[in-house]
């Protein structure tokens, strides 16, 4: 059974360059590919219970809900706090880190990511 990922990003060109880095993945049935441009929405689902993950791809900088306080809010929810989430950023401070790692954040990638970088750290954290 394929793996649900979703990505939320303020960005629709992040989006489609994940996308496209994951597309042998999902063409061979590996994965689900979800994306949201605005994380408000994604919270709402989760938490009304009409979305599911395996896998969270979170950016930070969003203008509605930035990324660490989505995955505070998400991780403090019983159903999700053991589901892994990558943050995917251009913020590489070590504080930055530091609270993602306090929060629960599975992993951190710095954009501009490579596609053979996405593709490894998927296939570690879901074993596909």
């Amino acid at each position: 059974m394929a793996k649900r990922v979703i990505i939320v990003d303020d960005s629709r060109a992040v989006i489609a360059t994940a996308e496209l880095a994951l597309e042998g993945m999902i063409n061979s049935g590996a994965i689900e590919f979800k994306s949201y441009l605005n994380p408000m929405e994604l919270l709402g689902a989760l938490q009304g219970g009409s979305e599911n993950f395996d896998l969270l791809i979170s950016d930070v900088n969003m203008p509605q809900l930035n990324g660490l306080e989505l995955a505070r809010a998400i991780k403090a929810d019983e159903r999700y706090k053991n589901k892994p989430i990558i943050i995917l950023t251009t913020e590489s401070s070590n504080e930055m880190k530091m609270s993602g790692k306090e929060i629960g954040v599975t992993g951190w990638m710095v954009k501009p990511f490579s596609d053979e970088k996405l593709v490894k750290s998927l296939q570690m954290v879901l074993g596909v």
